[in-house]
């Protein structure tokens, strides 16, 4: 069966996300169909959605004025997939600590914005990630941190410095960092095809 997965393209690196879900479909033998979102509408045609990094403050002002918002709340209801990264994991927090932000609450953590710098501080790190059998090469620009967990119901599932940098909880991974700046795909492998990794040759990367 072919699946329809959406890119929220309001802002962010579409087109590298586009490229990675396909790459991490093809992994599986799977056929998808990608599509960018910048109006409502097309959000509940999606099996899958990602919803990518650029500012936030942006991202959460395009999604409500557009009327893109509730229906990734509905999404997420009806326990389809979302990775949300950098940015987009901020905008799907319940608390990012900005009161220009609006936040989705599909995840219940607070974040710190630029938690490990500005842009002259970008790097990339090996991550220990959850589900994953080898490190993941984690590309961090901008990154915010996920400050407190405790008080929900996410699962972390990668930190770096001490600090999460990647959560689960229900359908939803959000990660600090951009999976989609790394020919690895296993992030998005992680978040969209999980139940299918059993036939995935273990620490496969998806080129």
């Amino acid at each position: 069966m072919s699946l329809t997965a959406g890119v929220v393209a309001v802002q962010g690196d579409v087109e590298e996300h586009a490229a990675a879900i396909e790459r991490a479909a093809a992994a599986r033998d799977r056929e998808v169909t990608v599509r960018e979102i910048r109006d409502s509408g097309i959000v509940p045609d999606c099996d899958l959605l990602a919803m990518p990094g650029g500012e936030s403050t942006t991202i959460s002002r395009l999604l409500h004025s557009e009327g893109i918002a509730p229906e990734i709340r509905d999404h997420v209801a009806a326990d389809k997939p979302l990775l949300a990264t950098c940015a987009g994991l901020i905008v799907a927090s319940s608390d990012a600590g900005d009161d220009r932000v609006e936040e989705l609450g599909l995840v219940d953590v607070s974040v710190e914005r630029n938690a490990f710098g500005r842009q002259k501080d970008s790097f990339e790190a090996p991550l220990d990630v959850a589900g994953l059998e080898e490190p993941y090469p984690a590309v961090f620009i901008r990154a915010p941190a996920i400050d407190d967990v405790a008080s929900g119901d996410a699962e972390v599932l990668a930190s770096w410095d001490g600090r999460p940098v990647a959560v689960k909880q229900g359908p939803v991974v959000g990660t600090a960092f951009h999976p989609e700046l790394t020919p690895d795909s296993r992030i998005h492998g992680l978040a969209f095809f999980e139940n299918d990794d059993a036939d995935v040759p273990a620490g496969e990367r998806a080129q």
